[in-house]
């Protein structure tokens, strides 16, 4: 397997890269836009599209942002309100698999903000039945998550006639460099269904061995083009116009908003993702099954190209995390339904024949970045390190006694501890 002598990113990323004369993967050729690009004048931009709709909206909000308990919401909200001065709707598809923290973390973004808020909770049996289609149609596990996160805010927005959704960062650009950031992409049905979804529809599950009605699969059905027209809904990235660090982001709201971090099963980052169960657990595991590579390595290629991680640390960051068996598998299975040697021999099937190699129905990995610490072009390829590797902060629990490891479908989402507003600024004129 060819990997990037800059990043650990192999050749059969699912996003699709590719790589240059010097072995260096598009991904990362596209990440040194960000030490290029005039930002100030980038963030002007932003300012004059967010002036189309400020105030404009036939309700009362200007636009629609997805939040969570993790990722970069306090980011996100920090930016647009406080900087801004934007008036969102926040929204947020229930994922199910919820942790005690995570939703401790909604309800801090909810009371900090002070924002109106939506969640579309799905039917906890539905969605059982939606993931056992998804695990052995497709494999994953997450198909729902992906589904819903991607188009509530898009019916949402439909709905109530409010044109504009704001995402933090578009993953094509900031993993594998599918875009520039200057070609200021924004959100299409078509990359959701291609890449989010991997080539499955809503509609396309009805029917199959899970007897999904179309009435079952609504809630993950993408509005129809002429009512996104009529409206004019538009999703803008804003990774397109402010330079993207999640790990340096983190550590400022932290200090501004006071949430919780925690330390993961499968990787070194404890800020993002935290709110789910498995996502840096069992389904990054069936990622790693998948096409050899995990979080780990998502995380530590970031990290090597914002300057802060070499090539050799962030191996050493895959070396320890990737054969980590993923704590939360007998409650997933326990959750869906399933015994895990069908849930075993579902995955299975998807495994990439590049980097597996099956010897009488034992799985062997044939590569890993691992064996290519010394290949050609790693020291022409480096970027210099602009600071010193320092580990992502880790907070104390605010409620010791939480049972994190249990399910939470729905909590209180109002915290006492964080009722003092920040004074916001006048909006921006």
């Amino acid at each position: 397997m060819k990997y990037c002598v800059r990043c650990l990113y192999p050749a059969n990323h699912p996003l699709h890269l590719t790589f240059d004369e010097d072995g260096v993967c598009s991904g990362c050729r596209v990440h040194e836009e960000k030490d290029e690009l005039d930002w100030t004048a980038r963030a002007d931009m932003l300012e004059t599209i967010l002036a189309r709709y400020r105030g404009k909206a036939p309700g009362k909000f200007d636009c629609v942002v997805p939040v969570s308990g993790a990722r970069d919401s306090f980011f996100i909200l920090d930016l647009l309100v406080r900087r801004f001065g934007m008036n969102p709707l926040l929204v947020n598809y229930n994922r199910q698999h919820n942790t005690p923290r995570g939703i401790r973390n909604l309800a801090y973004l909810r009371t900090w903000f002070d924002g109106d808020f939506m969640q579309h909770v799905v039917s906890p049996r539905r969605v059982q039945a939606i993931t056992r289609e998804t695990i052995h149609r497709i494999g994953s596990m997450y198909w729902h998550v992906l589904a819903g996160q991607t188009v509530f805010p898009v019916q949402v927005a439909t709905r109530f006639k409010i044109p504009l959704i704001i995402w933090g960062a578009h993953q094509g650009i900031d993993q594998v460099g599918m875009f520039s950031h200057t070609d200021e992409v924004e959100m299409t049905r078509k990359y959701r269904c291609d890449h989010d979804l991997m080539g499955i529809e809503a509609e396309d599950l009805v029917d199959g061995v899970e007897g999904l009605t179309e009435s079952d699969m609504v809630p993950y059905m993408y509005p129809h083009d002429r009512e996104i027209s009529r409206i004019g809904v538009r999703g803008i990235y804003l990774n397109n116009y402010v330079r993207w660090d999640t790990k340096a982001q983190h550590e400022d709201m932290l200090a501004k908003y006071d949430y919780e971090t925690a330390e993961l099963p499968r990787t070194f980052d404890t800020c993002n993702d935290v709110d789910c169960q498995h996502h840096s657990g069992l389904h990054d595991w069936v990622k790693f099954v998948k096409w050899g590579y995990g979080r780990a390595s998502d995380h530590a290629s970031r990290e090597i190209r914002l300057r802060r991680m070499t090539r050799e640390q962030g191996i050493e960051m895959v070396a320890r995390y990737q054969d980590v068996a993923p704590p939360d598998k007998d409650a997933f299975l326990e959750w869906v339904g399933l015994s895990g040697s069908d849930f075993d021999a579902a995955i299975d099937r998807f495994r990439d024949p590049r980097i597996w190699e099956n010897d009488h129905g034992s799985w062997t990995l044939r590569d890993s970045v691992l064996n290519h610490r010394d290949d050609p072009g790693v020291d022409a390829a480096r970027l210099p390190q602009a600071e010193p590797w320092q580990d992502f902060p880790e907070t104390p629990s605010k409620d010791p006694d939480a049972a994190e490891q249990e399910y939470v479908l729905m909590a209180r989402g109002y915290s006492d501890n964080h009722r003092v507003r920040p004074p916001w600024p006048a909006r921006a004129s």
